[in-house]
């Protein structure tokens, strides 16, 4: 028998069997070793940091949407406030099935398919469990639809919020604005602290310029939640600070005059107080309801806004822009006075039209016939062409373009308003960069009676207006006089003022000059004197929409509408001392002192009965 017999090394077992053993306790030492460490990290030197996160966790900070600033005219009638009113809200998280939820909705409530769609966006923006409003400003009929089918409607209800009204409508819409909702651009540019919770913004007017101001200071909750986000208690409250009430200069008697005297034509009527600058009347006709916009108005009826022949979205007092015809001669008088270029005891002889030399073409007068021999005084007073193109063409572009920019003309006023236009003061550079093209002196004679390229706004016209009234103490025209906040009254504005330096014998010149527009029997605007018992400084204007060939005639009977002249006026009053500016544009009204010089003498007439001026 043969075999291989094997012997056992027990030594050898054991040294392999205590080595494993030593390297599995120091494997199990150095564990131990790191998670004791760790726990003490955690529990010692890292307490204060896990304990702030696990706070932040449980804790979550929910804004207080602050009460919006109300606004108010001159004599503290209500121009915006906040009403009480009905919304219908969902909150996602308490719904099934929030698109089936939605879809019953529409269906029960006649709801747009564009309210369904601002409601999603709005919502993806929230929490589930955020209450978010579907409707706004909810009809009885509404409202007691919905309650008869609310058990069938889980986290669907009514709740109260505070909505903003417009009690003038269409009176102050241009000028007050109004509020709509936060749409996606405004998300990204609004401060997403001051604007958590909040879903209006103002939009135009006054509610845009001053949005920081009527909005306020968001506050917050701290709320107590569980690990779903639910909340559960309130800790500790901020509370938000209410916007500031804002008080405009405006005078909603004074406007509602202006519109309702504008009557059947589109058009602009500004004034404005003399002595302080504030707006008294910033009309534009036609307007539109801003109440609407609030909730969300329907695509239809804003489509009928905008594409309307008439622009009721239009604010012509700020943008409008216009030729300012003879408005505009007062200001080039007083330039050719002051650079000497003519004395006003000086005539000039008006044959019915005026030529450069060899140069064929006839810069017709008004007046076929001619004024004869015109002095400043009977040129202003009977608004003669022939003279101020000579006046301007003595005078040349460049001394009148500097003049005339003085006093505001192609320049922003900078009224607390969004949006305002420049207007135009042309001017060979300006052509030439614009343009590339020279100037020719043509340009210089119909710019001097407020024609070519020239454009005016309405707002623009009163300010050089209330300028001229001043002697040459610069009005800036501004809407809110002041700011009325919890804690403080601040005015909106800085009170100094630029004088430009004019002499005294060339402005009352004028002054006289444009008395007599009104108050002599050659006046263009004659037959406004019967109106009152004090002097009336104006000027007519009349503002060519098309212009006609050499030798035709104008016939507004004719002509479209559309196409014919528009009528302005200018004035201030008491001549002698005075308190109010105005102008006043009707598009296509043909003749200043017919149709825009009743409008500002209505206007006129009740502001100065009203301060006890006669």
């Amino acid at each position: 028998m043969s075999g291989f017999y094997s012997f056992k090394d027990n030594q050898l077992e054991n040294n392999l069997f205590l080595n494993r053993i030593v390297a599995a306790f120091i494997a199990i030492l150095l564990l131990t070793s790191g998670l004791v460490i760790r726990l003490i990290h955690l529990q010692v030197t890292g307490h204060e940091h896990y304990a702030s996160l696990a706070k932040d966790n449980s804790i979550k900070i929910s804004p207080i949407v602050p009460t919006r600033g109300m606004i108010y005219d001159r004599h503290g009638n209500i121009l915006a406030e906040n009403t009480p009113s009905y919304s219908l809200e969902i909150i996602p998280e308490k719904t099934t099935d929030i698109d089936d939820t939605l879809a019953r909705l529409q269906q029960l409530l006649a709801i747009s398919e564009e309210k369904i769609d601002l409601y999603q966006k709005q919502r993806k923006r929230q929490k589930r469990f955020t209450s978010t409003p579907l409707l706004l400003s909810m009809t009885d009929e509404e409202i007691a639809k919905f309650a008869v089918q609310r058990p069938f409607f889980p986290g669907v209800d009514i709740r109260q919020r505070l909505v903003r009204h417009y009690p003038y409508g269409e009176l102050a819409a241009h000028v007050v604005g109004y509020v709509g909702r936060i749409n996606e651009a405004e998300i990204k540019t609004l401060p997403s602290a001051e604007y958590q919770g909040s879903t209006h913004v103002g939009k135009l007017g006054i509610e845009s310029s001053y949005e920081t101001e009527l909005h306020g200071k968001t506050g917050n909750a701290e709320i107590e939640t569980n690990v779903q986000a639910r909340p559960l208690n309130t800790l500790n409250e901020t509370d938000a600070v209410q916007g500031a009430n804002l008080y405009l200069t405006l005078d909603m008697d004074l406007q509602k005059t202006a519109y309702d005297a504008l009557d059947s034509f589109n058009g602009a009527v500004v004034a404005i107080d003399i002595k302080t600058g504030g707006v008294l009347v910033f009309a534009s006709r036609p307007s539109f309801d801003p109440n609407p916009f609030v909730a969300g108005i329907a695509n239809d009826a804003y489509q009928a806004l905008q594409t309307s022949e008439d622009q009721p979205l239009f604010n012509r007092a700020l943008r409008g822009l216009y030729p300012p015809g003879s408005t505009i001669k007062p200001f080039v008088a007083l330039a050719g006075l002051e650079h000497n270029a003519i004395t006003a005891s000086q005539h000039l002889f008006c044959k019915g039209y005026f030529q450069l030399p060899n140069v064929e073409h006839q810069y017709r007068c008004w007046k076929k016939t001619g004024h004869e021999w015109v002095s400043v005084n009977k040129a202003i007073m009977e608004s003669c062409d022939v003279y101020f193109y000579q006046l301007s063409n003595m005078l040349g572009i460049d001394n009148m373009h500097s003049f005339l920019q003085k006093f505001g003309f192609g320049e922003k006023t900078g009224i607390d308003l969004v949006g305002e236009k420049t207007g135009l003061l042309p001017s060979p550079e300006w052509k030439l960069e614009q343009k590339k093209q020279s100037w020719y002196p043509g340009e210089t004679l119909i710019t001097g009676i407020g024609q070519g390229l020239n454009q005016v706004t309405p707002l623009q016209l009163a300010r050089a207006t209330a300028t001229l009234a001043n002697r040459g103490e610069i009005v800036n025209p501004f809407l809110v006089d002041k700011m009325v906040s919890a804690t403080s009254t601040l005015p909106s504005r800085d009170p100094h003022k630029e004088i430009i330096p004019l002499k005294t014998k060339n402005v009352n010149s004028i002054i006289e000059a444009m008395v007599n527009v009104v108050h002599n029997e050659h006046g263009t605007a004659y037959d406004l004197k019967k109106n009152f018992n004090y002097q009336i400084a104006g000027k007519t204007g009349t503002a060519q929409v098309r212009g006609i060939k050499q030798n035709a005639k104008y016939d507004e009977n004719k002509i479209a509408f559309k196409y014919r002249d528009h009528a302005l006026f200018i004035a201030f009053a008491p001549a002698d001392n005075p308190k109010i500016a105005i102008a006043v544009i009707a598009e296509n009204g043909g003749h200043g002192g017919s149709i825009a010089a009743p409008i500002a003498a209505k206007v006129i007439k009740q502001y100065l009965k009203d301060n006890n001026e006669n």
